[in-house]
């Protein structure tokens, strides 16, 4: 069932212009039906990435919620640094978070997006974010926080801060279920998920202030995990949300710093993410970029790119660990929605105001 965009915030996205998606709920999309869902989606991603993100998050929310029906809004934090274009975007589609106070979401994502500051606490937007993590706790049922923003989130509540390692965690990994639990019900015991990141949380920091580990990866470490406060927060490291090839776009984008001389160190390849074939060929050419560079050979190497196929190998695990959230979501306006009833019935067992179905 497809996902529909909220009439009462703006909606002229470019990546929602499609037919997989209508510019408003139907009519049968009702605020008392449990089946019925708002999601809000703040997008923090920059400018250059702003129509995939909403693009991904669309597709899949839509993949993932047959039987459902999902009415989405656009948020944005003030203060993201923006240049013409994006600001232009922004401004046109997306509703300031300021404007959600005062008001509930069924759910919320919050993405990620590259650091400014070497603190998190310096970037631009910080207060804002803050305000956002404080809104969420009481006025949704569940929010994700993607990235980035799951560290912000870590450091503003608990503390933990995390941690720079000595090479980029890019590439596809295997991650393990290490726990029973209804958000990976019915997901592979072992599966595979894009991670792209410098840093990481160290878990033993995770488990000592309350938070539940439900995915790893050997070689990329905690994957995903969660805390209970009035909403559930899912905190992801990785990206379920990545289309096939959103890692070769951003591995693109490193090599053109490298050539540019933005950066020293020519980024490395994503692991376990192109054919043995288009890797050799990369590495060849990399080699070649360090040890004896010539100003054609940044084409030569997007040739090669534009040549690979990728396949998503993670999307039907993304999907199913993104139904078992909304269905969890459901759950609780359905508990909420009987809960406002009760007053009105005369019943001699009624349900406690205090009961959750929590995971």
């Amino acid at each position: 069932m497809p996902v529909y965009l909220d009439p009462n915030y703006p909606s002229n996205s470019m990546a929602t212009q499609t037919k997989m998606f209508s510019n408003r709920p139907p009519a049968a999309f009702h605020e008392r039906s449990g089946k019925c869902i708002t999601i809000g989606l703040i997008n923090n991603m920059p400018d250059g990435a702003l129509d995939a993100t909403e693009r991904q998050f669309l597709s899949l929310l839509n993949s993932a919620s047959e039987g459902m029906l999902v009415c989405l809004s656009f948020h944005a934090l003030p203060n993201v640094p923006r240049g013409e274009v994006g600001a232009r975007h922004v401004s046109k589609c997306y509703s300031s978070t300021e404007n959600l106070w005062g008001k509930s979401l069924d759910g919320l994502i919050v993405t990620g997006r590259e650091p400014l500051t070497p603190n998190l606490t310096d970037e631009p937007y910080w207060e804002s974010l803050v305000d956002v993590l404080e809104w969420a706790k009481n006025n949704t049922n569940s929010t994700i926080w993607s990235c980035l923003a799951a560290h912000a989130a870590l450091l503003h509540m608990d503390g933990i801060g995390r941690i720079r390692s000595n090479g980029k965690y890019s590439g596809v990994f295997e991650c393990d279920r290490i726990s029973n639990h209804p958000l990976t019900a019915d997901a592979p015991s072992s599966f595979k998920l894009p991670h792209s990141r410098w840093n990481g949380l160290p878990e033993d920091a995770l488990i000592s202030c309350g938070y539940s580990v439900l995915t790893r990866s050997a070689d990329a470490g905690v994957d995903t995990f969660i805390k209970q406060y009035k909403s559930l927060f899912v905190f992801f490291q990785g990206h379920p949300e990545y289309e096939a090839n959103t890692l070769l776009l951003e591995y693109r984008r490193d090599i053109g710093r490298y050539f540019r001389r933005e950066t020293n160190s020519y980024p490395l390849m994503p692991r376990n993410y192109f054919d043995r074939e288009t890797a050799i060929r990369l590495t060849t050419l990399q080699n070649e970029a360090i040890s004896q560079p010539r100003e054609d050979l940044l084409a030569e190497i997007s040739a090669a790119l534009e040549m690979t196929r990728i396949r998503s190998t993670w999307h039907s695990t993304s999907t199913r660990i993104y139904r078992n959230w909304l269905e969890y979501i459901c759950a609780q306006k359905e508990l909420r929605l009987k809960e406002k009833a009760l007053p009105s019935q005369h019943t001699h067992n009624p349900v406690s105001p205090h009961q959750r179905i929590s995971f």
